[in-house]
């Protein structure tokens, strides 16, 4: 009988790591194609933290947020009466450099002593604090408001409009201090399903953008400017560049849904050679690359 070369069985067994490591190894993605994460989809829950004034974070009072049918709600029942208590929603992750859209629609009645403004009203919160920085009592968080309003079935009211609770942005060459100004979009009434897309690029700019249109922009968000009660003042550290943030969605005394929150991180890796790399990544971050 004839045996194989000694070396034989040594030169089968790195042949045969060689194919394995082949199918194993991550392939080169498709650097154009578009990686969206969905914030919420019918699914994620555990992925959000409420936090309403004058309850410990992580409490979900009075069961104000709901998760059902599929949707990421907001809802008050025919007992709940308002007392200044302004919820918010937080996601577990922060970011700098993104796309943002969310598909909402405004719902039923709002709650008994709700204030005036706060009809059909909710926001998107941007670059906002950690939650876990926030006053017990604080009403808003540190953010960028990206405002949501409905119509009420006669006038014009705008939405993806921006509100400044502790913030000042630039607006054209000029510092903007007023709390809230209104965006060039047209109204939506009534209860359909409307699609509100933001552009977050750091400090640098940020664009509210409805079907398509960019209706607001504005530069160089700070922290000040007050429009928020109940922070802590470690937190409140004025004149602050805000570069990133965590996102929330408000509880206002309006119902609303939320049928999905998606995101397209534009922070990654930018080193072309990566199985990662994206050309749409306008911020490196190389330590995700993956070879």
């Amino acid at each position: 009988m004839r045996f194989p070369h000694p070396n034989f069985f040594k030169m089968l067994l790195i042949v045969l790591l060689g194919v394995l490591s082949c199918k194993t190894a991550p392939q080169k993605s498709d650097p154009d194609k578009e990686l969206w994460i969905s914030l919420f989809d019918g699914a994620n829950y555990g992925d959000w933290t409420p936090k309403f004034a004058g309850f410990q974070l992580g409490e979900n009072h009075k069961n104000r947020f709901v998760y059902k049918d599929s949707l990421l709600s907001v809802r008050y029942t025919a007992m709940d009466t308002f007392n200044g208590n302004f919820g918010h929603l937080y996601y577990k992750d922060k970011f700098s450099h993104y796309k943002l859209r969310a598909t909402y629609r405004f719902v039923g009645d709002q709650m008994t002593q709700g204030p005036g403004w706060a009809f059909r009203n909710n926001g998107l919160m941007l670059h906002c604090q950690d939650p876990a920085t926030l006053g017990l009592d604080q009403d808003f968080p540190i953010s960028l408001e990206l405002q949501l309003l409905g119509g009420d079935g006669t006038n014009d009211r705008t939405t993806a409009n921006l509100c400044t609770p502790g913030t000042n942005v630039v607006m054209g060459d000029t510092l903007f201090r007023p709390h809230c100004v209104g965006s060039s979009s047209k109204t939506y009434h009534g209860d359909q399903w409307v699609e509100v897309e933001a552009l977050v690029l750091g400090d640098s700019l940020v664009q509210h953008i409805m079907e398509g249109q960019v209706v607001l922009e504005f530069q160089k968000p700070t922290i000040g400017g007050g429009n928020i009660s109940g922070y802590e003042e470690s937190a409140y550290r004025e004149g602050t560049p805000l570069k990133e943030g965590y996102i929330s969605i408000q509880a206002e005394t309006h119902p609303i849904d939320f049928k999905s929150i998606e995101l397209l991180n534009l922070c990654g890796c930018m080193d072309k050679e990566a199985k990662n790399y994206k050309s749409y990544y306008v911020k490196a971050d190389n330590s995700t690359c993956i070879y």
